[in-house]
């Protein structure tokens, strides 16, 4: 269903940005879609490129701006920034990524201070934590891509491995987007079967192989396999933000793992990252506290320690 007058701009269309650009047209979600980018020839040919397939979709518009295209925008996503290179951790951008949105989160803002911001640019928690800071803007209206798509790789490899539908897998990744992830195996469920309890009666013996381990290390390193093989991820990410844009836009206050502020959480406090929330209208409306098991606290501590000592390393 399409929402009326709905406006969505996209920043820094790359794979990323043309992907969801694409994705999101097909979804008829939006009625506007604006695409900018510092290289505005490349714009107005992605702009181009999918206009001419509007006709097999619902009635959209889309054309390549500027900023002063993003007044009037429900949500904007930012995909702009330096790309991961081989090798590289997503990490190892921030200093560079953060200096970039200091010139585009302005610009943005000088046009826009009532829409949600999206960030999907590496690492992104810590330009949505940049963000924030730059903006301005209360907490519940800055929001990162989280890890959406890090618990959507771990639904669907917990899926192929027990030969379950993917859609019936309830399972979390949580904190950084990155290398300190955390699965949330104490909280995982297959059709509402606890997974430590399906383990058993399905009878593989995962546990005992080390199949779960596995699992985990295949999620954490998808990215960087992709990368090798054919230099960007963007297809699974594009539907990601499909998804969290359908939440703010429907209203839906549907739960996602986005990265949002957190405080008073297992002692973690003033950093963004990845944690099951409350997404709507008018953007994160809360997150929410798990139950971890202490393991899992204990990583999760390390992955937002991880977070705050580069995010100290910033010019903020």
């Amino acid at each position: 269903m399409q929402i009326a007058s709905s406006k969505v701009a996209i920043v820094g269309i790359g794979n990323v940005g043309s992907s969801f650009a694409f994705a999101l047209m097909i979804s008829g979600l939006s009625r506007e879609i604006v695409l900018i980018d510092s290289n505005r020839i490349r714009a107005e040919g992605e702009s181009m490129d999918l206009n001419h397939g509007i006709s097999f979709g619902m009635p959209v518009k889309i054309f390549a701006g500027g900023y002063e295209d993003c007044v009037g925008a429900d949500v904007i996503v930012i995909t702009a920034g330096a790309r991961q290179s081989l090798g590289e951790t997503r990490l190892d951008l921030a200093g560079r990524n953060t200096e970039i949105f200091k010139t585009i989160i302005p610009q943005i803002i000088k046009y826009n201070s009532s829409g949600i911001l999206l960030i999907v640019s590496n690492p992104m928690d810590v330009l949505t934590y940049a963000t924030l800071k730059i903006s301005g803007f209360p907490p519940e209206r800055i929001m990162g891509s989280g890890t959406v798509l890090d618990s959507s790789r771990f639904r669907y490899l917990i899926g192929r491995h027990c030969g379950i539908d993917p859609r019936n897998i309830h399972a979390y990744i949580i904190g950084e987007h990155g290398d300190t992830e955390v699965p949330v195996w104490s909280l995982a469920d297959v059709g509402g079967v606890p997974f430590a309890r399906y383990c058993s009666v399905c009878g593989k013996g995962c546990a005992e192989r080390g199949d779960l381990a596995k699992i985990f290390e295949e999620v954490r390193n998808a990215a960087y396999k992709i990368i090798e093989a054919k230099g960007a991820t963007f297809y699974a990410i594009a539907l990601a933000l499909v998804r969290i844009v359908e939440a703010i836009l429907r209203d839906e206050n549907s739960v996602l793992p986005v990265s949002t502020l957190v405080n008073d959480y297992y002692g973690i406090n003033d950093v963004c990252f990845g944690i099951p929330s409350i997404v709507g209208r008018n953007g994160v409306k809360q997150f929410l506290k798990m139950e971890l098991s202490p393991d899992e606290q204990q990583q999760l501590r390390f992955s937002a320690n991880t977070l705050r000592t580069i995010i100290d390393k910033l010019n903020l």
